[in-house]
């Protein structure tokens, strides 16, 4: 075996592995998003549910073409242009909004310390 082809061999795995964690991040990101109500949203003033189910959605999307295309380094790979940012968007989902919609669905934070529950 040649060492470029071992090389090109090992490239693709890393890339499909890249492709396959920001996947399960951008499916994680949209059944979460799925998954709360919609005034949830608007009651902690982040956006609307389509907007956020048409981003995590397009970001879906992209994951999943990143993924059938065997994860290159193209556009549409987990290191391209759309690749990146449908990771960014999933993540920004992910650390942003869940935490709010997460507490406002609860009912809010009643009695709540800088440390957890009193």
């Amino acid at each position: 075996m040649d060492g470029k082809q071992l090389i090109g061999y090992v490239e693709t795995a890393v890339y499909f592995v890249l492709a396959l964690v920001a996947f399960c991040l951008e499916a994680w990101a949209f059944f979460d998003c799925l998954r709360h109500k919609a005034n949830a949203f608007e009651a902690v003033s982040k956006r609307t549910k389509t907007f956020w189910l048409a981003l995590t959605g397009g970001a879906l999307a992209i994951g999943a073409l990143s993924l059938y295309a065997g994860g290159g380094g193209g556009l549409l790979g987990p290191l391209g242009l759309f690749g990146l940012a449908a990771v960014t968007a999933a993540s920004v989902y992910l650390a942003d909004v869940r935490p709010a919609v997460k507490d406002a669905g609860r009912g809010g934070s009643r009695n709540m310390g800088p440390y957890g529950p009193w």
